[in-house]
């Protein structure tokens, strides 16, 4: 190996370094959970260590780790599929702290139906939502990631908030 090819290495462990907080939350939500998010995640980033040399200097490393980390929980699902057994994921719920006792425990309510809503999601329109709402990516941001429509995004994205909503507040969702 070269200085050319050590400082590209070095430079995309570097770049992927920095990208796994946001790398672990996209896992997480597409996994429906922490414990899969977290092996998926892992997945990924072995995948991508692994195919270092198919990574193209200039282009943007978060749309190739998630574009790795989709296919990898697609053939995941596919598999599971196939051997017909579905894993119940226990999600733990998140600690907040404070002093008034019934306002945290309305929180973690809360944020578990939250969370049990984006989990409930189809796959397409989670992804989008760990996309541009966990992750803060604009909708062109997505589109670009996801190689789809922005028209697609904004419609995906718009279900996903109908569904949550009719989810966490008991409305009705007009699909």
């Amino acid at each position: 190996m070269n200085k050319g090819q050590d400082k590209q290495s070095a430079d995309l462990n570097n770049g992927i370094v920095a990208l796994l907080p946001r790398l672990r939350r996209f896992c997480m939500a597409l996994a429906k959970g922490q414990a899969d998010g977290d092996d998926l995640c892992q997945a990924a980033i072995e995948r991508a260590l692994s195919r270092a040399d198919q990574f193209i200097a200039g282009t943007r490393l978060d749309s190739w780790m998630y574009r790795i980390a989709q296919n990898i929980f697609i053939d995941q699902t596919r598999r599971m599929k196939t051997r017909g057994t579905e894993i119940e994921v226990d999600s733990p719920g998140l600690s907040i702290t404070g002093d008034d006792g019934v306002h945290i425990t309305e929180q973690r309510s809360d944020l578990a139906r939250a969370r049990a809503a984006l989990y409930a999601l189809p796959d397409d329109q989670r992804l989008l939502m760990a996309l541009v709402v966990l992750d803060g990516k604009s909708y062109k941001e997505a589109s670009d990631i996801l190689e789809i429509p922005m028209g697609t995004v904004m419609s995906r994205i718009a279900r996903a908030r109908r569904a949550i909503d009719a989810y966490v507040n008991g409305t009705a969702a007009n699909d």
